[in-house]
């Protein structure tokens, strides 16, 4: 290796390719960083963000009636913590559990609060990007399988990107599998905003963690205090969108190379499209699956689907 050369770490190449885009661009997975993770599990306690109380309520209320083979596999994608699962869990006669995140590190303890509180159940933890193409672990070939997806998660998902992610799931669950998908609804706008933007200013801590995981991991120079959070709602689209917005003109170095603002120019850090019941389930039957049931909540927020192959 010549003197002088320096590999760019895989953060810092997923970070300039996003940012060397007309529309500058940063995928949200570099979000979940153990302090990301942390600030993440904040927003859900706060009282502007209803997704998690609203799907936890519903859960507990439909969890009995899914039903699935004993010896179920319980395959949760973007399982950074056990809440939910430990949910259907209780209803299911379950010989297994496959968390899948891309934070190692919410895996880890994930998986050791696992062992205390449900000794008998066999954890394999899988620290992966759940969008692409993934394989189970070779234990669980012959077992039935029950795929598990809350959150709303697949909102972050453009239709198109959602339609291939379903497809993937259906490829690694294999034919006769279940899937269990948290779908936020549409509703208006003074609900959605406040969501993504609250008065304690935890989301735009969450936003701005990206920026400063870069700094501490991929070579970058961000200053802070030079952008700030927005929250959007798309209507066109029907979805919202987080952004980080550049407070003047700047240039910022990343891994040795420079990425220049302008002043109000953003970076699109995530969306979450809220989607209505025929719409989702058009998107599922795309991907070959096919809508068995679909459950929401009493004030219309949120629904859960069940899908099958």
């Amino acid at each position: 290796m010549p003197d002088g050369f320096h590999p760019i770490p895989a953060i810092s190449a997923e970070a300039l390719a996003g940012l060397s885009n007309p529309r500058k661009t940063l995928p949200p997975k570099l979000f979940y960083d153990d302090e990301g993770c942390r600030l993440f599990g904040e927003i859900t306690r706060l009282p502007e963000y209803y997704v998690t109380r609203a799907e936890h309520a519903l859960l507990k209320q439909v969890a009995p009636q899914i039903q699935a083979p004993a010896g179920v596999a319980l395959v949760e994608y973007g399982a950074s913590d056990e809440t939910k699962a430990a949910m259907l869990l209780a209803h299911l006669d379950a010989s297994a559990y496959v968390p899948i995140d891309v934070a190692r590190g919410a895996l880890d303890a994930l998986t050791t609060r696992m062992a205390v509180s449900h000794p008998g159940l066999a954890v394999f933890p899988v620290a992966a990007d759940f969008l692409e193409a993934l394989h189970l672990p070779a234990a669980l070939l012959a077992r039935p399988v029950l795929g598990f997806f809350p959150g709303s998660t697949i909102g972050n998902l453009v239709p198109d990107d959602a339609v291939a992610f379903l497809r993937n799931v259906a490829a690694t669950l294999g034919a006769g599998a279940r899937f269990v998908v948290g779908v936020d609804l549409r509703k208006d706008r003074a609900v959605l905003v406040p969501a993504y933007d609250d008065a304690q200013g935890v989301t735009a801590a969450f936003n701005l963690n990206l920026l400063a995981r870069l700094n501490r991991e991929g070579g970058a120079n961000f200053d802070l205090d030079r952008f700030r959070h927005r929250a959007v709602w798309n209507e066109e689209e029907g979805r919202i969108e987080m952004h980080l917005e550049s407070l003047q003109a700047q240039t910022v170095i990343i891994a040795g190379t420079p990425v220049h603002f302008r002043a109000g120019e953003t970076i699109h850090t995530e969306n979450s499209y809220k989607h209505t019941i025929a719409g989702f389930q058009a998107l599922a039957r795309l991907a070959g699956w096919i809508p068995e049931a679909h459950w929401t909540d009493e004030a219309g927020l949120v629904s859960l689907h069940l899908l099958r192959l």
